[in-house]
């Protein structure tokens, strides 16, 4: 799973290799918005990034650069957000949706259950287990907030793996059995 800031997949590997898994050819992306309802319910991506402007207090976006981090250490990150930024608990970052008051993991957790759908819908079985990315500038703090956020979504997050390192396992390196030189532009 790529849980991006802005947008975010899932692939598998197949035997053939990797594919991005949902709708069309190019699979689906999904938009990292979460966009909490006044019923309780939750609406995720592109129909969430739609109704920004409607229901902008209720609505999140770029919650993975608050995950693990403190308020005070992310209100310039927040500054602008429709949510209005809130210390959670420990002093953690937080945000305020109308009714109540969710965690960034709160947040990556709605995304990846929406991912896990994609995943089960496109594979026809029941997804437990995934490796996800990270930044590979996280400390300790967000990589945990990361595996916490599957935990929230029924996952096992059996690896966080650094994003300059993910495209390189995805197009086979190390697969050819003789040395090679790469470069990954993280870009």
């Amino acid at each position: 799973i790529d849980l991006g800031t802005t947008n975010s997949l899932v692939a598998y590997c197949f035997d053939s290799g990797p594919r991005v898994l949902g709708g069309g050819s190019d699979g689906t992306i999904v938009p990292s918005v979460v966009r909490y309802a006044s019923d309780g319910g939750t609406v995720v991506g592109e129909a969430a990034r739609r109704a920004r402007a409607e229901h902008g207090a209720r609505t999140v976006s770029s919650a993975k650069r608050l995950m693990g981090r403190s308020a005070r250490e992310t209100a310039a990150f927040a500054a602008g957000g429709a949510a209005k930024l809130v210390e959670g608990p420990r002093g953690l970052a937080a945000l305020d949706v109308g009714d109540r008051v969710v965690l960034p993991q709160e947040v990556a957790a709605e995304i990846l259950k929406e991912l896990r759908r994609v995943a089960e819908a496109d594979l026809g079985t029941a997804v437990r287990r995934a490796v996800i990315t990270v930044p590979a500038y996280f400390d300790d703090a967000q990589r945990q907030a990361t595996r916490d956020a599957a935990r929230l979504a029924g996952l096992d997050a059996v690896r966080g793996v650094n994003e300059p390192t993910a495209p390189s396992r995805a197009y086979g390196l190390g697969q050819t059995g003789r040395g090679e030189r790469i470069a990954v532009y993280a870009l």
